[in-house]
């Protein structure tokens, strides 16, 4: 006979405060740690161009490395959360974070750079940034949009604190202790709140939202899509193409604006806080536009920022003075934000919870390729012509068409796999 109590029995109760708002905040401060550190990049930028005697694409080259493995490794990581469960690889993740930043310190040249910023952060966030993210869509529903804006918020909040941080801290200890507190701070903070991590809320006799659990829920799988069913998906495929070619200038501001700004005579403890506006603006749109996007539909929501991120590209393209960049800064992380909200609940509204977190890995192999390629070419690029107009042009097309690859996909209606809840 089963107690009120257990997952069994469809009259449990309702906590009176649900426990995936924990998972949520775990996440957050994963991203939070995890991107905010990768995202310093462009404050340590002009002090390694320097000391090594590097072009800027060579440097720009080093970040390109930890962008790609911190998206490609999903494709290993979400399977082994599917596995193993979300928390054991954030934990992971954040001593790499931590261990790569310490020896980046330790530096004596650029290709030891490469190597321990390179691989040290990009294998850490790789580890730990997919399963957080296939872990919070478990634990929501209704408000999966909401949720997970909320905890990839964390990328934002951590690009507005961290850039700004890292500038002190090398103004105050010089870039190899700044690389050494950085360190530090992420083994510490990642790690402790990594725990709070859990991959599904049936281990607890929870059901999606707080709802009491469906009777059998404790040993039936996750509903879903098989990940060869999802791959193999028309949906998939444009969904795969619109995120590879968005990626290509997805984060070109990310590393060039800084440099950008110090070229057109900002004042450096200025420029950095325009990382800062992309951080408040992205903030706020994985916060607003992710419950937004619940109501008015997240399919339809995508395309939306696709194209809001060629807009505010624009307003790069014609501005050379603080303001109209921090009004760049400000509109791109509002998209960019919302854009990464949407995209892993898109994913888990299309293909259920059954293998999420592969699913999800699998998908972000695109951006990968586009973060490999982008920011290097983009600083090749200036290295050869002294200007970032073509980068910035080449972002803001690609933007466009994969726009209209998402608007196309949500008109031709719900046709995919569909979670069974």
């Amino acid at each position: 006979m089963t107690s009120p109590n257990t997952p069994d029995s469809p009259a449990a109760p309702r906590p009176r405060f649900f426990h995936g708002w924990l998972v949520v905040a775990g996440a957050f401060a994963v991203m939070f740690v995890g991107f905010g550190c990768a995202y310093t990049f462009s404050a340590f930028l002009d002090a390694l161009q320097r000391d090594f005697g590097a072009s800027r694409g060579e440097v720009s080259l080093v970040f390109s490395l930890a962008g790609f493995l911190y998206f490609g490794l999903g494709v290993f990581s979400g399977p082994l959360a599917d596995r193993w469960g979300a928390r054991r690889l954030a934990v992971a993740g954040m001593v790499l974070v931590g261990l790569g930043l310490v020896l980046a310190g330790q530096a004596r040249s650029l290709t030891q750079i490469f190597w321990a910023y390179g691989l040290g952060v990009g294998l850490g966030v790789g580890a730990s940034y997919v399963p957080v993210l296939g872990a919070v869509q478990r634990w929501f529903v209704r408000q999966r949009g909401f949720a997970s804006g909320l905890a990839v918020s964390g990328i934002g909040v951590g690009t507005l604190a961290m850039p700004p941080l890292a500038s002190w801290l090398i103004d105050t200890l010089g870039w190899r202790d700044a690389y050494l507190a950085l360190g530090v701070l992420a083994a510490v903070v990642g790690v402790g709140m990594a725990l709070l991590v859990e991959n599904d809320p049936r281990a607890r006799g929870l059901g999606p939202d707080g709802d009491p659990p469906k009777a059998q829920a404790s040993t039936a799988l996750p509903p879903g899509a098989s990940v060869r069913e999802a791959v193999g998906s028309g949906r998939f495929a444009g969904l795969y193409a619109a995120c590879l070619i968005s990626s290509f200038g997805l984060f070109v501001p990310f590393v060039h604006l800084v440099p950008y700004a110090l070229d057109h005579g900002v004042a450096a403890s200025s420029a950095v806080l325009l990382l800062g506006a992309i951080g408040v603006g992205s903030t706020a749109g994985r916060f607003f536009l992710g419950g937004l996007a619940d109501r008015m539909g997240r399919d339809h929501a995508l395309p939306l920022m696709s194209a809001g991120m060629a807009l505010s590209l624009v307003v790069w393209a014609v501005s050379g003075g603080f303001w109209g960049l921090a009004l760049f800064a400000f509109a791109y992380g509002v998209f960019y934000g919302g854009f990464v909200a949407l995209l892993p609940a898109l994913v888990m509204d299309w293909f259920g919870g059954r293998h999420i977190g592969a699913i999800i890995g699998i998908l972000y192999t695109s951006v990968a390729i586009g973060t490999l390629i982008g920011p290097s070419a983009a600083g090749f690029a200036f290295d050869l012509t002294r200007s970032y107009l073509l980068p910035i042009l080449v972002a803001i097309g690609a933007n466009l068409v994969a726009a209209g690859l998402l608007l196309a996909m949500a008109r031709r209606g719900r046709r995919a796999v569909q979670p069974a809840f």
